[in-house]
């Protein structure tokens, strides 16, 4: 089955480009587009798709408030990759907070689009792991977010667990960390659910973010 994409940006020749770039890939397929944050709820309920890739910045409802709004009002909501002009941005950072999935820069390469919707669209692994540091040192709470670190102490995580959010903020992919532990794929999936479920995240960046804001693990 291919992945489905739902676009979202207030230029219309920004859609048309990523729509040009993912349809013509054979395992990709765009099923609809909207100018506003304000009509994603809506056509997410009608198209169900596997990618909502969304713009940080719009008139009416930008990212973040539709990425808050879409995951705290749709069941089994759909991965939310937010697209922007600037990497570094207090919008993207922000959005990912809100439980963005993860960013795409607007004048990204075609084949780093195709690249970031399969990859956010698989889960397993984190989209630009520098970028995310990055964005974590300069605009997260340098490890002092009381909340976070309450929610990580309260985690309880194992050493293996522990082992794993780290290497997991650094980017690694499942199969990766099973090569760098000697341990099978599915083991990792397991350390992995269990690390979310621990932390209440709902994916890798959220789990990666929290370990950021907590002080668990240092951005620099």
């Amino acid at each position: 089955m291919p992945v489905t994409v739902l676009l979202v940006d207030d230029e219309p020749l920004v859609r048309a480009g990523l729509r040009a770039v993912l349809a013509a890939q054979p395992d990709i397929e765009v099923v609809g587009e909207a100018a506003d944050g304000a009509a994603v709820i809506p056509l997410v309920r009608q198209l169900r798709p596997d990618v909502v890739a969304m713009d940080v910045r719009m008139p009416l409802m930008d990212g973040i408030e539709a990425t808050r709004a879409l995951l705290r009002t749709v069941s089994d909501p759909p991965k939310i990759l937010v697209v922007t002009t600037f990497e570094n941005d207090e919008y993207v950072y922000e959005a990912l907070r809100a439980g963005a999935d993860g960013f795409l820069l607007k004048r990204a390469r075609p084949a780093e689009i195709v690249h970031a919707v399969r990859l956010v669209a698989e889960g397993e692994s984190l989209l630009f792991p520098a970028s995310v540091r990055q964005l974590a040192a300069e605009y997260g709470d340098g490890g002092g977010n009381p909340a976070a670190r309450a929610a990580m102490e309260r985690a309880a995580l194992t050493e293996r667990e522990a082992e794993v959010l780290r290497l997991m903020a650094r980017g690694l992919s499942n199969a990766e960390i099973a090569g760098r532990l000697i341990v099978g794929t599915e083991t990792v999936k397991s350390h992995v659910s269990a690390v979310l479920a621990k932390l209440g995240a709902r994916d890798r960046t959220q789990a990666v973010i929290a370990a950021y804001e907590s002080g668990f693990v240092a951005p620099g």
